[in-house]
């Protein structure tokens, strides 16, 4: 049976179609092979004004980079139209390619844009020297902010060579009388954590020394030279507060010898005495140098104190803690010092009438066991209508006080007797267990319930930025309070 040649080869491209041109089921559901990720390095050099044949060279190898960028996958109608006869194209073909080509150009001009940025990052950034490109004065642009070229390097000049302009922290104006932290002076050293002082110390900074705290160490060369009352991390990573200490704040970390007088029981002595600058004042019982050094602060440098001890050992705790202040007030001001108007003596006041004589007090200070023993020394020596504050821790004491002024028959009127009580308080967010903010609850509608469980189911966090007044708080007294520390009486002289 004989084959016609025409019919012979439609069978053999046939054929050859079947076994090079799978079907089109066959290619749905062939397995896909993942791309090869090739990752290319372009290098930017520099170049500067002028004409050099390494420089072309240069030219021509990053204008061959940024080509092998430019390439980009061909659409189906560009594939299909390059296997086809050019010449059996319709005109909706040509244009459609057209449009395509004009969106290439604009892409790549955006690419090309980026690349320039990028190079020019790149040149700014790296530390080999480039030659310098001389610009006509009134070819310097301006910035956005209305600043030239020029003027942006004067300010990376005045910061500093070498530091970057968001790296510089501006440093804090320090008042006329506050210097940087020096060695040598006083520092507080605080750690808080829920509201609550977990570790406070007061140390004197020294070179070559570390704090040390249960949440790390602090090297003390890492504070001289920084402002007062900066937060610092420790090795640990924990936040502490380095500070100077107020005056209160060393009365109640400096070294003790007896127990001292607190700071509130001692404004309130101030009160009492109404102390102001200028006065005279005397006081008995100097102990640690507590009370002392609060009256060295009220009559200034043109007042006096006179500060009688009976004991040795506290009268030279009392002037250790004294000198060590003024040293350190010396330090922290710059050379100013804290006035020397406290003069200290070891006597007993009851048997110290040579001390007193010739001397008028403005007011009297007492913080002794038995106060009621020297007041007949000290009553004639103080200012008619003049005040003197007494001490007690008991109130037995206030009790053989008053007995003593009604046997000796002083003419002392007592107008108070008074304690002070100080209760600390906690004021914080309301929080639930989770960490988020509790939420106030009032009576609403249906409606009112319908958003209000469409917002909660949204999920806020604790920390959203809530609006005023929206997160409640909770205020309650601290659990920690300090106890009871003493009876203040008030005794004022009279005269008949």
């Amino acid at each position: 049976m004989s084959i016609h040649i025409p019919m012979a080869r439609a069978l053999l491209w046939q054929t050859l179609a079947r076994n090079q041109i799978p079907s089109i089921g066959h290619k749905r559901y062939r397995k896909l092979h993942k791309y090869n990720v090739q990752s290319r390095v372009h290098e930017v050099r520099r170049f500067s004004v002028g004409t050099n044949k390494m420089d072309e060279d240069d030219s021509q190898k990053v204008g061959r980079d940024v080509s092998l960028v430019r390439r980009r996958p061909l659409s189906p109608l560009e594939r299909i139209s390059q296997l086809l006869p050019q010449e059996s194209l319709g005109p909706e073909v040509e244009q459609l390619r057209d449009c395509n080509d004009d969106r290439t150009e604009e892409s790549l001009a955006v690419t090309e844009d980026s690349n320039t940025l990028v190079a020019s990052d790149q040149i700014c950034e790296s530390d080999t020297p480039i030659k310098e490109i001389t610009m006509p004065q009134e070819e310097i642009t301006h910035l956005s902010n209305g600043r030239t070229v020029a003027d942006c390097s004067d300010v990376q000049s005045q910061m500093g060579a070498g530091t970057p302009s968001h790296m510089a922290e501006p440093l804090p104006k320090s008042l006329p009388r506050e210097t940087m932290i020096e060695f040598g002076e006083l520092l507080v050293a605080e750690f808080r954590k829920k509201g609550r002082v977990e570790f406070r110390k007061m140390f004197q900074l020294q070179e070559g020394v570390r704090l040390q705290s249960s949440w790390g160490t602090i090297n003390h060369d890492d504070m001289a030279g920084r402002p007062s009352g900066r937060i610092m991390r420790t090795t640990h990573w924990a936040p502490i507060l380095i500070r100077r200490p107020s005056l209160e704040d060393y009365v109640l970390l400096m070294k003790r010898g007896p127990a001292i007088a607190y700071p509130k029981d001692a404004s309130m002595m101030l009160t009492m005495m109404d102390v102001v600058e200028g006065d005279c004042v005397l006081e008995s019982g100097s102990g640690s140098g507590a009370m002392s050094l609060f009256l060295s602060r009220a009559v200034g440098s043109k007042g006096t104190v006179l500060s009688v001890e009976v004991r040795e050992d506290h009268l030279g705790r009392s002037v250790k803690n004294y000198k060590r202040w003024r040293l350190s007030w010396a330090r922290r001001r710059g050379g100013e010092e804290w006035p020397d108007n406290v003069h200290f003596h070891q006597a007993d006041l009851s048997s110290a009438s040579s001390l007193l004589a010739g001397r008028g007090f403005h007011s009297v200070a007492l913080d002794l066991i038995s106060p009621q023993l020297v007041l007949p020394t000290v009553v004639p020596h103080l200012h008619p209508g003049a005040v003197c504050a007494v001490y007690l821790a008991n109130i037995t004491q206030v009790v053989d006080l008053l007995d003593g002024i009604r046997c000796s028959s002083l003419p002392l009127l007592c107008e108070r007797i008074i304690e002070v009580p100080v209760r600390d308080w906690l004021v914080a967010p309301a929080r639930q267990k989770d960490g988020d903010f509790c939420t106030r609850k009032s009576p609403l509608s249906n409606e009112d319930k319908k958003d209000l469980c469409g917002v909660e189911e949204k999920g806020e966090s604790a920390n959203d930025a809530r609006p005023f007044g929206s997160v409640p708080y909770i205020s309650r007294p601290h659990p920690e309070q300090l106890s009871h520390t003493a009876f203040l009486v008030k005794l004022r002289k009279y005269v008949q």
